[in-house]
């Protein structure tokens, strides 16, 4: 355990982004799973789908939760199912 007061208030503040940082990952993965299964099924809406599945995907790399690479070859594989 940290001995130091700075460390302790570290510690406690890694927690809380960890948990907040797998809220919105998961979070991410639900949007992707959605909009995958609409884009395989041809649904309505599936342009208005994928673009906001494409601005959560900027806002995740952005904040760093997903790596840019990883954001890319998302973007680049639910534009090319979506055709």
């Amino acid at each position: 355990m940290a001995s130091h007061a700075s460390a302790v208030k570290a510690h406690r503040q890694s927690l809380k982004r960890q948990q907040i940082n797998r809220e919105q990952r998961s979070r991410l993965r639900s949007q992707l799973k959605g909009i995958r299964s609409a884009v395989g099924s041809k649904g309505e809406n599936v342009a208005s789908d994928l673009k906001a599945a494409i601005s959560l995907i900027d806002k995740m790399a952005g904040k760093g939760i997903i790596h840019r690479n990883a954001a890319a070859r998302y973007k680049s594989r639910l534009a090319s199912k979506a055709r």
